[in-house]
């Protein structure tokens, strides 16, 4: 079950925390994987580990945030694979503060990495797709777009955006067996969590109805379900990672 023999699947953010669990449970699932981030020092450590396991991997450094180079980093991966099933936007970045303070500057780098990147990578996943009238686009959102986060006004605008895009292309590619789903993780353990005090990770998983933060591994499972053939009669859903801290 949920396997991904000879397909091939695209990763943004690739290079740590959930991106890097994701690429890895695509692989061991039996997905050909490129891994594409900006910082290649990183990648190449994910790299060998995918290929260490037996898995086949490439590395694309990319910024998602500037078309030429996803325009070049999707032109490498279909040089090497010469396909494209699976894509996964998981790359994003923060630029706190308080919204009558936020710099416009700030507003724009997040909107412009988080949303319009995921907008950019899917004008290129999508042609290989509609050859082969088979694909799997997969955006990573967050429980902020669903319930709001002070502080976080872009990130919170830009994960939100997310979703409505994802209904939109649903739509729109449905009748060429493309699906289009969201993933929305709620309060995940990554390297950043792992810097809060002991207390705060306490009062966040007192939020929380399982009563932990959730893992890397519990998001990348969810992106390997919607990736693959049995959830072909998924589209346009969000499906909610986050221990039953928001029900909707």
């Amino acid at each position: 079950m949920f396997q991904l023999t000879d397909k091939v699947a695209f990763v943004t953010g690739a290079s740590q925390g959930i991106g890097e669990s994701i690429a890895r449970t695509l692989a061991e699932a039996g997905a050909k994987v490129v891994l594409a981030a900006r910082n290649q020092e990183k990648l190449a450590a994910v790299l060998a580990g995918i290929e260490a396991a037996g898995g086949q991997a490439l590395a694309v450094g990319m910024d998602i945030a500037d078309a030429a180079q996803v325009k070049a980093g999707f032109q490498q991966a279909l040089e090497r694979f010469g396909r494209l099933d699976i894509l996964v936007n998981n790359a994003g970045i923060t630029r706190d503060a308080l919204s009558m303070r936020m710099k416009i500057e700030d507003w724009d780098s997040v909107i412009r990495t988080n949303l319009t990147g995921a907008h950019l990578a899917i004008q290129q996943a999508v042609p290989s797709m509609l050859r082969q009238r088979w694909g799997r686009i997969i955006n990573i959102s967050s429980v902020v777009a669903q319930m709001g986060n002070p502080g976080q006004a872009n990130y919170v605008a830009a994960k939100a955006g997310l979703i409505g895009l994802t209904k939109s292309i649903a739509l729109e590619l449905a009748s060429r067996h493309i699906t289009a789903n969201v993933v929305a993780p709620g309060f995940i353990a990554t390297e950043m969590t792992q810097a809060l005090p002991e207390k705060t990770v306490e009062q966040l998983s007192a939020r929380i109805p399982l009563g932990r933060l959730g893992t890397p591994a519990d998001v990348a499972a969810a992106v390997l379900f919607l990736a693959s053939q049995e959830a072909g009669y998924i589209t346009g859903h969000v499906l909610s990672v986050n221990g039953g801290m928001y029900m909707a």
